[in-house]
């Protein structure tokens, strides 16, 4: 009998395949996105200092981030925390996660407000 994979577990094959090919620099770094059921995260990193630059998220905020609306809020902040850092371009990192609904929404909102990726 063939033992099926968690998803949790595939999604971390994937996000360390995609980890192969991209990093953070000090000049772009590393907007990486984690989402559980209930909250969605995100973080700005510089994989060569190894530090969190900036983080957000929907329980910092303390809105739903079970939902679009949730992300895009978390998205809107993570990007208002970047201009502060005058951080403009970064790189995406979906973190194993299919670029689909939350993911997909936090991503446009920090788009829209100002982040390039």
């Amino acid at each position: 009998m063939i033992k099926k994979e968690s998803s949790n577990i595939a999604r971390q094959r994937r996000h360390r395949r995609v980890r192969k090919n991209i990093s953070g620099t000090e000049n772009r770094p590393r907007l990486c996105v984690f989402r559980s059921n209930k909250e969605i995260y995100a973080q700005v990193i510089d994989d060569e200092k190894q530090i969190t630059l900036a983080s957000s998220s929907s329980k910092i905020l303390k809105v739903n981030g079970g939902n679009i609306e949730g992300a895009k809020k978390v998205g809107q902040d993570i990007a208002e925390k970047c201009k502060k850092l005058k951080i403009k371009t970064v790189v995406f990192d979906r973190g194993g996660y299919l670029y689909h609904g939350r993911v997909e929404a936090l991503a446009d909102a920090a788009r829209e407000s100002g982040l390039e990726f």
